[in-house]
């Protein structure tokens, strides 16, 4: 088990994926954001069905910070609700995972 995190969120455009994806990058709360091609969603908004294309953002991020990306992710989202889901990554390739480590903060030491 790590404390990495694979988290998924969803833009209305190319555009609005690729500024999210740079501003998570450079505040160092994710290592690396895939943008995915558009993909259609269907969802219930408002009381309705609705259907869109978006752009799928895969976040690679740690447990430590999820936090603090759900915090600001609402600021930085042209969503009034954007989609903020985390999966734990299990494993993965050791060399993979030791790029993570070293491309995310070192989570504060407890003092004590």
């Amino acid at each position: 088990m790590t404390d990495k995190i694979l988290a998924f969120t969803t833009a209305d455009s190319q555009a609005d994926a690729q500024r999210i994806a740079r501003d998570l990058v450079d505040r160092h709360l994710a290592a690396c954001v895939n943008i995915l091609p558009p993909i259609q969603s269907v969802y219930r908004w408002k009381g309705k069905v609705e259907e869109a294309s978006e752009w799928l953002l895969l976040i690679k991020t740690s447990a430590p910070l999820f936090e603090n990306l759900k915090q600001h992710l609402p600021s930085i989202h042209p969503y009034e609700v954007p989609e903020l889901i985390g999966v734990p990554i299990l494993d993965g390739a050791a060399s993979y995972l030791d790029w993570l480590d070293q491309n995310l903060p070192t989570p504060p030491q407890d003092p004590t």
